[in-house]
C-alpha cells in the first residue's frame, strides 16, 4: 500500500468516527426537563402515514382563538404552552363548518422544499414576536419532517380533528405572540408555562 492511500484511508476512518460521534450526540440531546409536560406525540409517527390526530394534553374546552380559513375550515386554538425543552406547543382543533368535504390546501404546508417532501402538514405556521422582532417557524426533526400534525388530506363536513404545532420558544419575557397560518386569519396568543 502506498503512503498516500494509507493517509486517505486514515482520514476517512477519522471522518467516519467524528460523524458517528456527532450523530449520536445530536440524538442524545432530547431536551431533558420534565417529560410530563410534553404532548403525547411521536415525530417518528409521520414516517409511515403521518401522525394520527389524537386528543392533546392541556387543551381547554373554550378556544383561545378561532381562525377562519378557506372552504369552511376553522382552526380553534385551545392551548399555547411553553415546555421545559425549549419549545412552544400550539394545540387545537381543525374543523370543517361547511356542508361538504374540504380538501386541505397545499399552502398550509408552507413553501420550504424540505417540509414539502414529507407530504401535507401545517408546516407553514409561524409565531411572530413583535416585541423581539422575530418570526418562529415550525420545528423540524433531523430528517426534515415538520413537528406538526401531518397526513391530513381532507376534512369531512362537520368533522373536527385535533392538531398541534411545535415552535422554538421565544425568550421567557415574551408572553404574547401572533399565530399565522397561510390562508387563515392571524390571531394574538398568550403563552402559558
Amino acid at each position: 500500500m502506498s503512503t498516500r492511500f494509507t493517509a486517505k484511508a486514515h482520514r476517512g476512518v477519522v471522518a467516519l468516527a467524528v460523524a458517528t460521534g456527532l450523530a449520536l450526540g445530536v440524538a442524545g440531546c432530547g431536551g431533558g426537563g420534565d417529560d410530563d409536560k410534553k404532548p403525547e406525540v411521536s415525530a417518528s409517527a409521520s414516517r409511515t402515514k403521518g401522525s394520527d390526530p389524537s386528543t392533546q394534553e392541556g387543551q381547554s374546552d373554550t378556544p383561545l382563538a378561532e381562525l377562519k380559513g378557506p372552504t369552511g375550515l376553522l382552526l380553534q386554538i385551545t392551548s399555547v404552552t411553553r415546555d421545559a425543552g425549549g419549545f412552544v406547543t400550539v394545540s387545537g382543533t381543525l374543523k370543517n363548518d361547511s356542508g361538504k368535504s374540504a380538501v386541505i390546501p397545499a399552502q398550509l404546508s408552507g413553501n420550504e422544499t424540505e417540509v414539502l417532501r414529507h407530504g401535507r402538514s401545517l408546516g407553514g405556521a409561524t409565531l411572530v414576536d413583535s416585541k423581539g422582532k422575530k418570526r418562529y417557524y415550525v420545528l423540524r426533526d433531523t430528517d426534515g419532517r415538520p413537528l406538526t400534525t401531518t397526513g391530513i388530506a381532507t376534512v369531512k363536513s362537520g368533522e373536527s380533528l385535533p392538531v398541534f404545532m411545535q415552535f422554538p420558544a421565544p425568550p421567557t419575557d415574551t408572553t404574547e405572540v401572533t399565530f399565522e397560518l397561510p390562508m387563515f386569519a392571524s390571531a394574538p396568543l398568550q403563552i402559558s408555562g
